[in-house]
């Protein structure tokens, strides 16, 4: 029987960013569903804050060399990878110096969010399934963390969706309460048009908000994990009256077992809700 291969999508992982909600799960799930004998790929952003010299990053000059276009510019795609040897883990980085050299995260010094943080997400999520695709590898599963990945599903389902890579993928996505204030770009909607959205593909985030891009994720989900304590109301409603697959949070005594249980039950099909 083949493995099942799990690729995780996380905006956050320790040990290259701070500790959060996101990166410390992003950093112990994808060891612990290895070592139950998943295959797993591992991608997040190559932030300018990262220290490449610490970390032993290195560009991987077969995978780098694309140009993902945004809104009708190219940009181009630089791949790094390195290791977490505690975890005998690999991490890919997609890099480019225009959205990720800033030596910051995702806001400002003033704590303001980058005005172009709508297509740092975009290029995010286009430049892993790109990569994925360089590397010849189908994922089973797709594991989305943080805001940043709230795209993948959409464009899994709707842009890449004939693509051999992805036409069986199931993608799940971890819902978070760690998110951002006030809304991405108020043309959001125009550059996923441009890339083949329609209005109604993505009504969800016609006022582009956490929340709504929460919503969008769902929408397009096969699962969503409650992955903090607290996550906001109106996305649970969502999920029940759209009676997507739901694992309430898990906590964290015995969090990888229940995730792995419900990779399975998504994998294979099952449409049965886990409810409180």
């Amino acid at each position: 029987m083949e493995k099942v291969r799990v690729l995780y999508v996380s905006q956050e992982i320790l040990p290259f960013t701070p500790e959060s909600n996101i990166g410390y799960i992003s950093r112990h799930l994808p060891q612990g569903i290895f070592e139950r004998e998943r295959e797993i790929r591992v991608f997040m952003p190559k932030y300018g804050k990262i220290n490449e010299r610490r970390h032993q990053l290195h560009e991987v000059i077969r995978l780098s060399g694309m140009n993902m276009i945004i809104d009708d510019s190219d940009h181009p795609l630089i791949i790094k990878v390195a290791s977490i040897p505690a975890a005998r883990m690999q991490v890919y980085f997609i890099d480019n110096e225009e959205y990720f050299s800033r030596k910051l995260y995702n806001t400002d010094e003033k704590g303001k969010l980058f005005k172009d943080a709508d297509e740092r997400s975009i290029f995010f999520v286009k430049g892993v399934l790109e990569t994925v695709k360089k590397l010849g590898w189908a994922p089973d599963i797709i594991h989305c963390h943080g805001w940043m990945s709230a795209l993948m599903p959409y464009y899994v389902k709707k842009i890449f969706n004939d693509n051999p890579h992805f036409a069986d993928a199931k993608v799940i996505y971890s819902a978070y309460e760690q998110g951002f204030e006030k809304t991405l770009d108020n043309r959001f909607v125009e550059k996923l048009e441009f890339d083949g959205a329609s209005r109604e593909d993505v009504k969800e985030v016609e006022t582009p908000n956490f929340n709504n891009l929460n919503l969008l994720a769902a929408r397009y989900s096969d699962g969503v994990i409650q992955a903090t304590e607290n996550i906001d109301p109106s996305l649970t409603d969502y999920i029940k009256e759209n009676n997507i697959p739901f694992l309430k949070f898990p906590g964290n005594d015995g969090y990888i077992s229940d995730v792995d249980e419900f990779y399975d039950s998504i994998h294979e099909g099952n449409s049965v809700l886990i409810e409180e």
